[in-house]
């Protein structure tokens, strides 16, 4: 069935000019997702810095404080509030520290499937 297509082109330059122009048209497409996958991957390293450090530098906040003093306190004599009044540091210790956990392992997510969408390019 192949063998027996034969086809039939009138004019070369105009088959030329319209086959330059979709390669054009692909070069582009490859140059704007290259520079995609560039800016995503900038913004990923620009996010996991701001990140870390934010985290960090919260973190070391929370961890500095005296161990006896509460980061919050509530006047209110409910046994729930007060119990989360004197364990408010490590609750958000715990908190920031599940937070950070979560973040890394987005970056680390979103990193492997740009790779992987880059290397099925």
């Amino acid at each position: 069935m192949f063998l027996s297509q034969q086809p039939h082109f009138d004019d070369k330059a105009d088959f030329m000019a319209t086959l330059t122009r979709r390669l054009d048209a692909v070069e582009y497409v490859r140059r704007y997702q290259e520079t995609t996958l560039r800016r995503y991957r900038m913004a990923m390293v620009a996010a996991f810095v701001v990140g870390i450090i934010s985290g960090a530098v919260t973190l070391a906040f929370v961890l500095s404080m005296p161990a006896d003093v509460p980061l919050f306190t509530s006047h209110v004599q409910s046994g729930f509030l007060l119990w989360l009044a004197q364990n408010s540091r490590i609750i958000s210790a715990t908190v920031l520290t599940l937070i950070i956990s979560l973040g890394l392992m987005s970056i680390a997510s979103n990193v492997y499937d740009i790779l992987r969408i880059r290397h099925n390019f």
